[in-house]
């Protein structure tokens, strides 16, 4: 059988991406896998540059209005949070799940040195770096380099919904899995033309014209695609999520917690908040998104007794300028705040202070929270492991888990 050169690279790139993927899914074809019982980290990325000021409203400042006054959120139409702050009314279930004592803030979080380039600053928070140093391994990729668990497949210990895989999931030794679609995957796989090259698998001659390594993750793959499309097929979930990408993302995660998935951490990106123009309108779309799939999701946790077994932790790689633009938007700035949600939170609410707009740094926030001590705590605190060997030196921890 002749193989077109054009259908031979559309092979390779299946086999390609999916070449660290059948052993994640033949993690569930091992009788007697192991369960994942204990925590499960979900980082949501807010690519772009979250603006912190209309997600965290200080609605009792008059600077905040006095430098947005366009884009401001009236205090009547924020959420109410405290008596000096409110939440971005997009976010109408976060705010039931915060009442609950389900969400913590954490307000200023950011680096030293800051960077504004979207590159440069994204590497710096996935990597974990100083903003003076270069690292080639993200932070939950040296996780996994130095990850301890018994009868397991280390390369599933981490997921990403996404087509590649960002540097935060790369190790030295071992990555994370990108995996943007079950079901397209699995399609994927069913190419006829990919089922007569499979059939010719005692032909040497058709065997030579494709590379052994090849030849064998293909075959791996379809076999693979075939059992985990079944496997997700049969979970049967009690909600009903949005037609978003974010939706659809946040149901394959659930999914895969509980089936058992022995992943510990799952990394998705949501986008883009790169508001330079029209801030209002794009980020309250991108918020309502985030909140009906997040209710979703943790509906669904909730339903099946696993909510306080998983923390949802959102970033940013940067915050935008206190002050709007001239397009009724705000460019590229410094600190600003995480999300953590979940059910095994020990500080709900507003964890620290909101920054002073009385001290700025040449019109930007100042950041009280160093990233990294962020890290070191859900390290240490959620996974389970030493956060200096990951970090490369000790950092104070926080006491919001």
């Amino acid at each position: 059988m002749n193989i077109s050169r054009r259908k031979f690279i559309q092979l390779s790139s299946l086999a390609s991406a999916s070449m660290m993927v059948p052993k994640f899914l033949k993690a569930f074809e091992r009788p007697g896998f192991p369960v994942t019982n204990g925590k499960i980290l979900v980082v949501l990325q807010l690519s772009g540059g979250n603006d912190g000021l209309n997600t965290i409203i200080p609605y009792r400042n008059d600077l905040y209005y006095k430098a947005r006054p366009q884009i401001s959120i009236k205090r009547d139409d924020a959420l109410f949070l405290t008596d000096d702050t409110g939440l971005n009314p997009s976010f109408t279930g976060i705010k039931n799940l915060f009442d609950e004592g389900n969400v913590s803030i954490l307000n200023s979080v950011g680096y030293s040195e800051p960077n504004r380039s979207h590159f440069r600053s994204m590497d710096i928070w996935q990597t974990a770096s100083q903003a003076s140093e270069l690292i080639a391994t993200g932070w939950l990729g040296r996780y996994l380099d130095g990850a301890v668990c018994t009868d397991c497949n280390k390369s599933t210990l981490a997921i990403e919904l996404d087509d590649s895989l960002s540097l935060s999931m790369k190790g030295e030794n071992l990555k994370g899995l990108a995996l943007r679609d079950i079901n397209q995957f699995y399609r994927a796989s069913k190419d006829s033309y990919l089922s007569k090259v499979l059939a010719n698998e005692h032909d040497q001659k058709h065997q030579a014209k494709l590379a052994g390594y090849l030849y064998k993750t293909l075959r791996e793959t379809v076999s693979s695609a075939e059992y985990v499309y079944e496997h997700n097929k049969a979970w049967i979930g009690t909600q009903t999520y949005p037609d978003t990408q974010l939706g659809k993302r946040m149901k394959t995660i659930a999914s895969l917690i509980l089936t058992q998935s022995e992943t510990k951490v799952y990394y998705v990106s949501h986008g883009s908040f790169d508001t330079h123009v029209g801030q209002r309108n794009q980020q309250d779309k991108l918020f309502k998104q985030m909140d009906e799939a997040m209710m979703a999701f943790v509906a669904e946790l909730k339903a099946n007794n696993r909510f306080n077994d998983v923390l949802v932790m959102t970033f940013s790689e940067f915050g935008r300028r206190v002050g709007e633009n001239a397009s009724n938007g705000t460019d590229h700035g410094t600190a600003s705040n995480m999300f953590f949600i979940g059910g095994g939170l020990k500080a709900p609410g507003i964890y620290n202070e909101m920054s002073d707009l009385n001290d700025l740094d040449q019109g930007d926030l100042k950041y009280q929270i160093d990233f990294k001590q962020v890290y070191a705590t859900v390290l240490n605190r959620w996974l389970d492991t030493d956060p200096q060997k990951i970090l490369g030196r000790k950092y104070d921890q926080l006491k919001f888990i």
